[in-house]
């Protein structure tokens, strides 16, 4: 008897044909086509050709023949979930560009990047049970403690040339972050060498028996504005990658530590009106605008993620713009 899927929302804008390659990936084009041609694969009734937009809502008819070609481990990857519905709508709502390729989202502050002991919600396992149809792999990071756009990939070919991409910094990130001081000059390029949460001008400077090779860490930065001496609302370009980079050239080289960070920063009272708004836990670091090539088309494609809701009511009362 044949079967009757609904398309769930993560699979809007999907085309029938990926669309059944992905639930039955040993599945031969030409039989896809010939169950097309004979009306046994419908669209909500009707007949299919094979190239049709997937919308949310959608009821896809699959003849029984194609059992055998099911994706049995994505059956298993789906049925090991351990997330609640409403976790998966939590991550499916900060999605912001999704297509066969990639799935780029929003990440919140708090949320792990990666899975691992001790971490019982991640982007990667969850974005893996949202489309378990797809080999979502990471090729990228953020801090757990940081918000804004991350990119993850849904094949290998998407995973591989996104991750040169990053590794030869042809994709551009650009971090927007709220500073307790004020930062001159006001605007400059970082550059020096990191280990274990420390800064060197000179590498040869670092003693060996840190057991760490020494990493260069290249930061770009602009300040946007400022407020009574207080606070910098900053621009950041990071030109690597490094763990924590652009927390500890707040801290460290530019002497205002990102607002809300625990692990580099220091207490600074500010009372008044201003420091009752800046009463949070939350990192003040966004992942603000990452440039890159899609995969496939090599498009360049410019995302961006809006202020987090614990960093909207501070950036409205100093009056603060987006560059």
């Amino acid at each position: 008897m044949a079967e009757m899927i609904q398309v769930s929302k993560t699979e809007e804008g999907t085309r029938l044909l990926r669309w059944f390659l992905r639930r039955y990936p040993s599945m031969p084009q030409r039989e896809f086509y010939k169950l097309c041609r004979g009306g046994q694969i419908r669209v909500n009734s009707s007949r299919a050709r094979g190239q049709e937009i997937l919308r949310a809502g959608d009821v896809v008819r699959v003849p029984p023949t194609l059992a055998s070609y099911a994706c049995t481990q994505c059956k298993k990857t789906e049925s090991g979930v351990r997330f609640s519905l409403a976790d998966l709508e939590s991550l499916r709502r900060c999605i912001i560009h999704n297509d066969d390729d990639i799935v780029v989202f929003n990440k919140p502050a708090g949320l792990a990047v990666q899975g691992g002991t001790g971490i019982r919600k991640s982007v990667d396992k969850m974005a893996a049970a949202l489309f378990p149809y797809d080999k979502v792999a990471l090729v990228h990071r953020l801090d757990r403690e940081t918000s804004g756009v991350l990119v993850v990939a849904k094949n290998q070919r998407a995973a591989q040339v996104l991750a040169n991409e990053f590794q030869t910094k042809s994709a551009h990130k650009e971090y927007l972050a709220l500073l307790n001081g004020d930062v001159s000059p006001d605007h400059g390029v970082i550059d020096n060498y990191m280990v274990k949460g420390q800064v060197f001008d000179n590498p040869a400077r670092i003693n060996n028996g840190t057991g760490q090779r020494p990493q260069r860490a290249i930061t770009e930065y602009r300040v946007l504005s400022t407020a009574g001496g207080h606070l910098s609302w900053v621009l950041f370009s990071p030109k690597t990658g490094r763990t924590h980079q652009l927390r500890i050239h707040s801290a460290l080289n530019l002497n205002a530590p990102i607002v809300g960070d625990e692990l580099y920063g220091r207490d600074k009272y500010i009372d008044g009106a201003l420091g009752s708004v800046l009463a949070t836990n939350n990192l003040f670091l966004l992942a603000y605008k990452l440039t890159f090539q899609h995969p496939s088309t090599g498009k360049t494609m410019t995302l961006r993620a809006p202020i987090p809701d614990f960093m909207r009511p501070v950036i409205k009362f100093l009056e603060f713009k987006l560059p």
